[in-house]
């Protein structure tokens, strides 16, 4: 596990750009916090890092929002709004698992059970006008993750 203090908006889309520039193929990432932590502002760096030139929206109402860049597909999910961790089963979970994927998963506690074990979780607590971020890798993968962004 790993810890860091992100002090503003900027910082937490910077950590978003190296995640993405850490991150293997077939990986999933958990980010739990509350509302307004950061979540979306992370993942939207990630993607734009990863090479995504549009609009990254928060699909809180769509709950997942598919992405194509450079031959592989992302997933951005929020699971906020999800009634029944089946539900995940009728957004086509077991098609965005397949090949290369890199799954973005907000409020994953939402989809506990259903949602395949995380390679790494993001917990953001709310930490002044700052952010503490706790890192836990929960995978092999997840580990060198975090060892590339020590």
């Amino acid at each position: 596990m790993s810890e860091m203090f992100i002090e503003n908006e900027a910082a937490m889309a910077a950590l978003g750009e190296r995640l993405a520039n850490f991150c293997p193929p077939q990986c999933v990432i958990y980010l739990v916090g509350e509302l307004g932590a950061g979540k979306t502002t992370l993942v939207r760096a990630f993607l734009q890092a990863a090479g995504h030139h549009g609009s990254v929206k928060s699909p809180t109402y769509t709950l997942v929002e598919p992405y194509e860049i450079a031959g592989r597909q992302y997933y951005h999910l929020d699971l906020y709004r999800l009634s029944d961790p089946e539900e995940l089963e009728f957004l086509g979970l077991r098609d965005m698992l397949e090949g290369q994927s890199v799954m973005l998963v907000e409020w994953p506690q939402k989809g506990q059970g259903v949602l395949p074990v995380a390679d790494l979780v993001l917990t953001i607590d709310y930490a002044g006008t700052g952010r503490q971020i706790n890192l836990e890798a929960g995978s092999e993968s997840g580990q060198k993750m975090l060892d590339s962004l020590a």
